[in-house]
């Protein structure tokens, strides 16, 4: 079976209502809490993506019994100090960065040597940002050329608490960091540049001690030791990270209406709601809610008349990182030039995705200039492609896939896309969706 996708037909108009995926970022952390938990924990709407399976994997590996149903998940908690594995055991965290980064912080108070691996894409990241303020705290590493995976960790029983300044705006250092000051005697003071805060809403759900004092733009985290954490019952909010493709594609659609169902619209997530309102996409949020400390609603979304460029302000930058792709594919049908810059961070994902955002323009006909921080789009809101377009070796990059499938969607051209499998990483169900708006 052919591993690659054609699409050679632009979407006609439409009037949908969908749900997506459940949210991947609350997915991993529900399975970590989950197994520190004293008993039995149970979610559903769970993403059954190969990054959470990644992360069920790996707790099973440190003796923590699971059962997968059809619609629910449940784990069997042994408390915070319950894992129980053999010596040079072997984490493999696939192609999870957040898995990766977090369950070192989870495992730093061991005293046996763990190994961690991924693949291809994720050997390539870098872990010295997080393997640096671990060790702080007396654990010891080696990895592979300083900075990559695989690395070995040795943690320590005699873990000191520290002082740590975050500043990339990076969540999974930052949680990574949280996760061992759990494990330190003594209170651990973070500074941290603002960004996803999933983490330290459900610490507050869970009343462990951590506090959070916000500033304008960076928080003030303290953690103290955590000695025991109650079971975690939840129903998993659908993803804006997935939702964005279906956003996207309606803004870039003529006389179409969307609703997406029970999304988590997390402040700390919703830069690209932000952005598409300040370039004249109508998105509004109804059926509001707070669920377990984290802000719900349904997402309502209807195509534009125009598109304005945007001269996108930084601080915007860490609540849309995932979302960059598909939002500079709405600039480029922007009524002209839009420009976003200090987006290094981009080029730390599962692929450098500020070079692959360039390159697709490109090959659409899309005219941009680029540094290493930053791109500027000159967006035509006459665009339509009628050229061959291939995208592959994109170090399977599931957000490189999906973007560029909403491209072939939403501009035409016949688009051949390799790596559909890519998906099974954050959204298996991501195809079967896409056909839902072809009919």
């Amino acid at each position: 079976m052919s591993n690659s996708i054609i699409i050679k037909k632009k979407i006609n108009k439409f009037n949908k209502r969908i749900s997506v995926s459940g949210d991947k970022s609350l997915s991993i952390r529900w399975v970590l809490f989950s197994s520190l938990a004293n008993g039995v924990s149970k979610a559903k709407n769970l993403l059954l993506s190969g990054d959470v399976l990644a992360a069920i994997k790996a707790v099973k590996k440190l003796g923590i019994k699971i059962k997968l149903k059809s619609n629910e998940c449940i784990i069997y908690g042994k408390g915070v100090d319950g894992y129980e594995y053999k010596k040079n055991i072997t984490i493999n965290a696939e192609n999870s960065g957040t898995l990766g980064r977090l369950i070192l912080g989870l495992l730093i108070n061991t005293s046996h040597k763990i190994k961690l691996i991924g693949d291809k894409s994720l050997s390539k990241r870098d872990f010295k940002r997080v393997s640096d303020p671990l060790s702080e705290f007396g654990a010891g590493f080696k990895l592979n050329k300083n900075k990559n995976l695989p690395l070995t960790m040795t943690g320590s029983k005699n873990l000191k608490p520290i002082k740590y300044f975050e500043n990339r705006g990076s969540a999974q250092c930052k949680s990574a960091v949280i996760f061992g000051a759990m494990r330190t005697d003594g209170t651990t003071i973070i500074k941290a540049k603002k960004s996803r805060n999933h983490t330290e809403l459900l610490c507050k759900y869970l009343n462990l001690p951590l506090t959070v004092k916000a500033k304008k733009n960076y928080d003030i985290i303290k953690v103290n030791k955590v000695k025991k954490i109650n079971p975690i019952n939840y129903n998993i909010p659908s993803d804006i990270s997935s939702s964005a493709f279906f956003i996207v594609l309606t803004a870039l659609s003529s006389e179409s209406e969307l609703l997406i169902k029970n999304v988590n619209i997390n402040p700390s997530r919703t830069g690209i709601i932000i952005i598409l309102r300040k370039m004249g996409i109508n998105i509004i949020f109804k059926n509001q809610r707070i669920y377990k400390g984290e802000k719900i609603a349904d997402i309502k979304v209807t195509s534009p008349k125009k598109i304005k460029p945007i001269n996108c302000p930084t601080n915007l930058n860490s609540g849309a990182i995932d979302e960059f792709l598909v939002i500079f594919l709405v600039a480029a049908k922007a009524n002209g030039i839009s420009y976003f810059k200090d987006l290094g961070e981009l080029n730390q994902k599962e692929s450098p995705r500020l070079r692959w955002a360039e390159y697709i323009l490109k090959q659409m006909g899309v005219k941009t200039s680029s540094t290493n921080q930053s791109i500027k789009i000159y967006g035509n809101p006459e665009l339509k492609i009628k050229n061959k377009i291939t995208i592959k070796n994109f170090l399977k990059d599931h957000r490189v896939f999906m973007t560029s499938v909403v491209a072939a969607l939403s501009f035409g051209g016949e688009w051949k896309i390799h790596d559909k499998d890519s998906v099974k990483s954050s959204f298996p169900n991501f195809i079967n969706i896409i056909n839902k708006f072809k009919k």
